[in-house]
């Protein structure tokens, strides 16, 4: 079912581990040629093309993009207590977790009448996507809304797919999380259309729109698949992103100390998302990998998304990858840059201490990647695809801008005026050393 990758004995750089692990066929390069016309769609077309893509990829054309007050608080009513006991809890743990981040302004004195202060300020308004293709993800409404409110964002949009079971509207659970967290702007909207309506907007094209349907927003941020992350990186520049969090990764780093059903488990939980979820076990064992596979094969065959997981456990994305030891298991998982990192070694922490690379990284037996996705207090919005090399998970610092505040009185620019002339005179641009002397010029 899963198939396994050999790197014993073989010194590689580490462009050549990463061009060697397993990654999905279809890449955001590929999407986005698919994506391309969606969203010249939306920018011409506004709504109208909102509810015709709607019938095209979810199967409704919703009466309602912009769901209704009266809808969210009736998912709220409606909400099984249990789940709303643990959105709670969730809330509680990612809000402390988040307070946190919160960056301090600072002020640096370089003499006298000479300061720079540090502002950090949230930005205005901003896009929060939650998917809802083959799963509901309440959750990832608490990821988003949490980080943006703690950042002391003011305008908080949600868009989610609609429904057909739900009348067009996104599932009353997304709902319900939102109405939860106080967030009342909520569209019924998905994919790269929902990336491009963000982003510029749309106009009304029904009553119940009125004119202007969406304003546009500042940060889009949000997991979602493909063709979501190739919408983001498409408008990426007209807005701000979080990172191109697309379909799912774990890897497990694991040694012979590993339990083998635990890491069976961990594995197809993450492929239960989606058939191109990735699940990587690297590994010195061939005992443990032995071991895995068959765990792996005996739990897909009786999970509930059975189909869905053994698509993505035979798909060129996962494998289970054999190293010489840990020492290369690092260097491979560092290469890769999972979404999702577990660490299931002997000495666990000094292990995940040393990784350079990854969205999250959880420590030990009892830190499983489905903590994280719920209520660790950790965020699981995180890039995937490698782009953990460049990019963080979500948080405060995605809604925040750090502006840097200059004040000088008149000696403290006096004593660098001839300092500022030479060097200005040496970039050959003048008139920025005669902006100088122009106050001294009495």
């Amino acid at each position: 079912m899963i198939s396994r990758l050999d790197l014993r004995g073989r010194t590689l750089s580490r462009r050549e581990l990463a061009a060697a692990m397993p990654r999905a066929e279809v890449r955001v390069e590929d999407a986005a040629e698919r994506v391309a016309p969606i969203i010249t769609d939306v920018r011409a077309h506004g709504a109208a093309a909102l509810r015709d893509l709607a019938e095209r990829f979810d199967g409704v054309r919703p009466e309602h993009l912009r769901v209704p007050a009266a809808a969210l608080s009736a998912a709220l009513a409606g909400l099984d207590p249990t789940v709303r006991a643990g959105l709670e809890e969730a809330i509680r743990r990612v809000r402390a977790v988040h307070a946190a981040q919160r960056p301090v302004d600072g002020v640096v004195e370089l003499a006298p009448g000479a300061r720079v202060r540090q502002r950090w300020i949230p930005v205005r308004r901003v896009g929060l996507y939650v998917p809802g293709g083959l799963a509901v993800y309440p959750s990832t409404v608490v990821m988003n809304a949490v980080a943006a409110q703690e950042a002391g964002v003011a305008e908080l949009v949600v868009t989610s797919p609609p429904q057909r079971d739900a009348d067009g509207l996104p599932h009353p659970t997304v709902l319900a999380a939102c109405a939860l967290l106080g967030v009342d702007e909520v569209y019924a909207v998905g994919g790269a259309q929902a990336v491009a309506m963000l982003a510029y907007g749309a106009a009304g094209s029904e009553p119940q729109d009125g004119d202007v349907l969406c304003e546009p927003v500042d940060v889009i941020t949000g997991p979602g698949n493909v063709y979501v992350a190739a919408a983001k990186r498409l408008v990426r520049g007209v807005v701000g992103i979080d990172s191109e969090a697309g379909p799912t990764e774990i890897a497990v780093l694991a040694d012979d100390t590993a339990d083998p059903d635990h890491v069976a488990a961990d594995l197809v939980s993450q492929a239960e998302h989606d058939p191109m979820a990735a699940a990587v076990l690297v590994t010195p064992s061939t005992v443990l990998a032995d071991a895995v596979e068959e765990r792996v094969a005996q739990r897909a065959a009786h999970t509930k998304h059975a189909e869905r997981v053994a698509e993505a456990l035979a798909g060129p994305q996962s494998a289970v990858v054999l190293v010489d030891d840990l020492e290369q298991g690092l260097a491979v998982v560092d290469a890769y840059g999972a979404e999702h990192l577990e660490i299931q070694t002997a000495d666990a922490a000094s292990w995940a201490d040393r990784v350079t690379s990854a969205g999250a990284i959880f420590v030990g037996p009892y830190a499983p990647v489905s903590l994280g996705d719920y209520m660790a207090g950790s965020n699981h919005v995180l890039p995937t695809g490698g782009a953990a090399h460049s990019s963080s998970g979500l948080g405060v610092h995605s809604f925040v801008r750090a502006v840097q505040v200059v004040e000088y009185d008149r000696e403290a620019l006096g004593a660098l005026a001839d300092r500022i002339v030479a060097v200005a005179g040496a970039e050959d641009l003048p008139a920025h050393g005669e902006a100088v002397r122009a106050r001294f010029a009495d």
